[in-house]
């Protein structure tokens, strides 16, 4: 008898498992760190909604967008898996990110981590991952070294400074050439983390190498709340050019303070960071008039990819605002890791560490004016480039390349009493 009721139960169990559909695994628990509270916190909240865009995208399907799972709602490959994003928050603290990583791996069992916006914070959380075998997307950290590691969890999207710098005199020469703009001296005003000291290197090496010369050379403490020695030994140097990396709040402060010393070099090119985010134009207003920057993404390139206002318009309609670089790869980040771990059809971090050294993300679906998305052996994106925007009349416009420019650039910035 009880034979027959164990045959009775397992036909009865194969029956259901014949009706029934394979119930689709509810939530994939991936992990965000960025700074949420802090100095760099409105930058922080950016980097959230653009996450946040980009997974509700992926989870509830949109039409009509040129973009990897937004067409079907989940995850194809994992029956409709939906992305759940548990987040951390370093502070802008890098022992911090680090405790973090650890948090979201060992108790919130994260499947990937997404982070962390501060190339130093960068470096100690991807450690984490490392060490604990967990993949690691990094979309906006530039420190070159982060992928010179030989880590085999780290995959960086975004390009990094070796490449931004080396836009940065790839710019001087083309200017030199079709402007008939000579730059006879150039200052180096950077924050001192890793961030700033990497750049400070190669912007030394390539300047030596090009026969730039350098007439001032400050690496200034990270946080400052006063500028105002470092940028009086800017202003006695008189330099034509000053090369500038800092994080939003040293931003906001350097331009304070060359107003009220009357800086006013022919041009300041900046190395993005604090000089893109949308608190920077908020806060500075017309004094940010001029300023050049690298960048990654412009909404002027619409024009030529209808999938950047496609995009954008969402996110504007959602939050009020406008992409930026930051925001713009944080988003392309997540769409990136997302896309491996369907391809991987899988949750376990060996296999989507195995699609993301596949990953091959052409550049026509992206909102980033890339050639698309492919890694090298160190989880380096080899698919990425920079261009040179200016803010003019509060918006920020490409001028280089020249080719992709849809405004001349303006050099030299008028002098403080002689703007509007």
């Amino acid at each position: 008898m009880k034979r027959l009721w164990k045959l009775f139960a397992l036909g009865a169990a194969l029956s259901l498992a014949i009706v029934r559909p394979a119930l689709a695994q509810e939530e994939i628990r991936i992990g965000v760190i960025y700074p949420l509270t802090g100095a760099a916190a409105s930058t922080g909240l950016e980097l959230k909604q653009a996450i946040e865009l980009a997974a509700d995208l992926i989870n509830n399907g949109t039409r009509g967008l040129n973009l990897p799972l937004t067409t079907t709602g989940g995850l194809p490959n994992l029956k409709g898996a939906k992305i759940k994003l548990i987040f951390g928050d370093h502070q802008g603290n890098p022992q911090t990110g680090a405790t973090e990583a650890e948090r979201l791996i060992s108790q919130e069992k994260v499947v990937a981590l997404v982070c962390c916006y501060f190339s130093n914070v960068t470096n100690t959380a991807s450690q984490v991952a490392e060490r604990n075998g967990i993949p690691f997307v990094n979309p906006e950290s530039s420190s070159a070294t982060l992928t010179q590691r030989g880590f085999k969890w780290f995959f960086r999207t975004t390009p990094h400074d070796d490449l931004f710098v080396t836009n940065f005199f790839e710019f001087l020469k083309d200017v030199e050439k079709k402007k008939n703009i000579s730059v006879k001296r150039i200052a180096l005003f950077n924050e001192n983390t890793l961030f700033g000291t990497e750049t400070t290197k190669i912007e030394e090496r390539l300047a030596g190498e090009q026969k730039y010369p350098i007439v001032e050379k400050i690496l200034y403490p990270a946080k400052s709340t006063q500028l105002t020695s470092e940028i009086q030994r800017i202003k006695a140097a008189s330099p034509d050019l000053i090369m500038q990396s800092s994080y939003l709040g040293d931003a906001i402060l350097s331009m304070k303070t060359y107003k009220e010393l009357g800086v006013s070099p022919d041009a300041l090119l900046a190395n993005d960071a604090g000089f893109n985010d949308s608190e920077f134009l908020k806060t500075t207003g017309k004094d940010a008039e001029y300023v050049l920057s690298r960048e990654v993404w412009a909404l002027d390139l619409a024009t030529r990819n209808p999938l950047i206002k496609q995009v954008n318009d969402i996110y504007f309609e959602r939050y009020k605002t406008n992409f930026n670089g930051n925001s713009a790869r944080t988003f392309t980040g997540l769409m990136t890791l997302a896309e491996a771990i369907n391809r991987a059809g899988s949750t376990k971090p060996e296999a989507i560490q195995k699609a993301l050294v596949e990953t091959d993300i052409p550049g026509s679906k992206l909102i980033m004016p890339w050639k698309g998305i492919k890694f090298d052996a160190s989880g380096q994106n080899t698919l990425g480039n920079g261009i040179i925007v200016q803010v003019q009349d509060g918006k920020y416009v490409t001028v280089w390349p020249f080719d992709l420019a849809s405004k001349d650039i303006i050099w030299p910035m008028p002098k403080w009493d002689q703007r509007k």
